[in-house]
């Protein structure tokens, strides 16, 4: 399948990674997995990143949610590892914790769940790597 692409300009895909609270769906706690060590590059550049995955209860250091439903308090983006066929499942959760964003990991993308989200008013990234894009577009 051809993932098309998302349609969002630099200076959205900038406003969102300005924001700094992200929960990560699908947090690894394998360092050699991207959902390991890109949430350890935003910690690293100081977001506060708030992992969720039902097998683990520590990720660097962090408490692990085993559900988007545990997460309190506000929340600025949903970065999603997780493959595309659990996504719209994953984004049906999400929304009802009213991020200002979800972001699908590269690689991943489903059309439900682009359509969820963007009926809930959430913006979404899909197919790109917020690790990457930070790198590309803010350069700290």
């Amino acid at each position: 399948m051809s993932i098309p692409k998302d349609g969002l300009s630099d200076e959205e895909v900038r406003r969102i990674l300005s924001m700094r609270r992200v929960v990560v769906v699908g947090m690894s706690r394998d360092p050699a997995k991207p959902a390991h060590y890109v949430p350890k590059y935003l910690l690293d550049k100081g977001y506060e990143v708030i992992p969720v995955n039902p097998t683990a209860d520590e990720i660097l250091g962090l408490k692990v949610h085993k559900s988007l439903a545990e997460v309190k308090g506000p929340v600025d983006v949903v970065d999603v590892f997780r493959p595309s066929e659990e996504v719209p499942e994953v984004v049906r959760e999400a929304v009802k914790l009213n991020p200002k964003a979800i972001w699908l990991q590269e690689g991943i993308y489903h059309p439900e769940a682009v359509e969820i989200a963007r009926k809930h008013g959430v913006t979404i990234v899909w197919d790109r790597c917020m690790m990457k894009e930070h790198r590309r577009l803010i350069r700290a």
